[in-house]
């Protein structure tokens, strides 16, 4: 089959060198990509907001599957209108999509179908917000209810900076007087984080292997709140019932709800989860592949990935048959640009990509462009995932950050801590 991947960072990547190397793939496009995904892809130029130019490339090459990566074309209607076309496509509805697009629809998806979760309020007031926050005390958790690129939670003990952020996020008042936007304030949810994929058709529920990301900037979880800095999978301390816990418990249930409210879900439902004290809760949803546990949940898939996500859009997904696993761990660092969360510096040259190319370590491109004068150059804040794969988490480890160590970038930085606690039996935290 013929197939376009809409988007241009890892994530993107690590689907197209899945895709790449699918027998059932004879074609791969992906736009915009970057300058990793050239070397597997044809590259073309898109604007990924807009939802009839992207059908219109999509027909134009005459694609017969269409994959939306990042979630904001997603929450713009992208899928829909590659689906109105005629075009096959991976990837929820406008309406499903708000499952993502704002926390306070999946906390009322969750509250009807009985999904576990912290207690939240949603405020758009300050007296509102003064009196969530008072309700709930520290550590105070605080997010955006819209997309915020992996960057829209606060966390912290200081109520003045959790009051300034919930301000932010609600905005001044419009002309009416009225609120301009909402804040989910809710309880903190102690124990490790897990990140699951399952792939769905909207009534079918395909749970992938679980992962843990890691969202703060520097080792020991210190810094600033990034869109991920790595990742790791398989999770040895996690209870092996747990996939199957969350199906039961948090997937199936939610993917019913949306269908008995009669926007079905189809495409990837990303749960964001606490091991907690008092057992498993989800922290929030996604709707598409996360980054960076995408880089290593595909490193540990066997079946061919074109197929499966063609079941999930074409409603065939009960009779796919089981996935297959790599027995071995997989690992990915993310190398970020200077100044990365806050005001990334771009345009540096990177070095050594050359030098990262075997079958146990290889590197996802992010933000990069390529020069005309051949040079690969920043283009973002999250640059680079390297990503390693081994029979356990300490070989794995072992080889990422070697491979990590032959990369050059001006300013650059990456956590040295990925998987450490778990390749020594501790779940950490992410």
């Amino acid at each position: 089959m013929k197939v376009l991947v809409i988007g241009g960072g890892a994530r993107e990547h690590a689907l197209c060198r899945s895709l790449s190397l699918d027998p059932d793939v004879t074609s791969l496009h992906c736009a915009p990509g970057n300058a990793g995904i050239a070397e597997v892809a044809e590259l073309h130029p898109v604007d990924i907001l807009d939802g009839p130019a992207v059908a219109d490339l999509a027909v134009s090459l005459g694609a017969d599957f269409v994959i939306v990566g990042p979630e904001a074309p997603l929450v713009a209607g992208v899928a829909d209108a590659v689906r109105e076309r005629g075009v096959d496509c991976f990837g929820p509805s406008r309406e499903a999509a708000a499952l993502e697009g704002s926390k306070a629809f999946a906390k009322d998806v969750m509250a009807a179908a009985n999904v576990p979760t912290a207690r939240s309020y949603v405020c758009t007031t300050a007296q509102e917000i003064d009196a969530a926050l008072d309700a709930f005390g520290a550590p105070y958790v605080v997010k955006d209810d819209g997309l915020a690129a992996g960057k829209g939670v606060v966390v912290t003990s200081d109520i003045d900076a959790a009051r300034a952020h919930a301000l932010a996020c609600v905005g001044p008042a419009g002309d009416g007087g009225e609120p301009t936007g909402r804040v989910v304030i809710e309880e903190y949810l102690d124990g490790p984080e897990v990140s699951l994929f399952a792939v769905t058709d909207g009534r079918t529920v395909v749970p992938l292997q679980p992962a843990q990301d890691f969202k703060r900037a520097l080792d020991g979880d210190e810094g600033p709140n990034t869109g991920g800095m790595g990742a790791y999978s398989p999770l040895p301390w996690a209870d092996q019932n747990l996939v199957a816990e969350v199906e039961r418990t948090v997937l199936q249930p939610t993917v019913d709800e949306l269908r008995r409210r009669g926007t079905p879900f189809a495409g990837l439902l990303y749960a964001g989860l606490a091991i907690t004290s008092r057992g498993v809760r989800v922290i929030e949803f996604n709707a598409r592949f996360g980054d960076p546990e995408t880089q290593v949940v595909l490193a540990r898939l066997r079946t061919p990935l074109a197929p499966l996500l063609r079941a999930a859009a074409t409603g065939q997904l009960a009779a796919f048959p089981e996935l297959h696993w790599s027995d071995g761990a997989a690992v990915t660092v993310v190398i970020a640009s200077h100044n990365y969360p806050d005001t990334p510096r771009t345009g540096d040259t990177i070095t050594g990509l050359e030098e990262v190319a075997d079958e146990n370590a290889y590197v996802l491109h992010a933000g990069t462009r390529r020069e005309d004068d051949g040079r690969v150059v920043s283009a973002g804040g999250r640059v680079l995932s390297v990503t390693a794969t081994g029979p356990d988490l300490a070989v794995a480890r072992e080889r990422v950050y070697a491979a990590v160590g032959r990369i050059g970038l001006d300013g650059g930085h990456h956590r040295g801590d990925i998987a450490a606690a778990a390749s020594a039996g501790s779940a950490g935290s992410a």
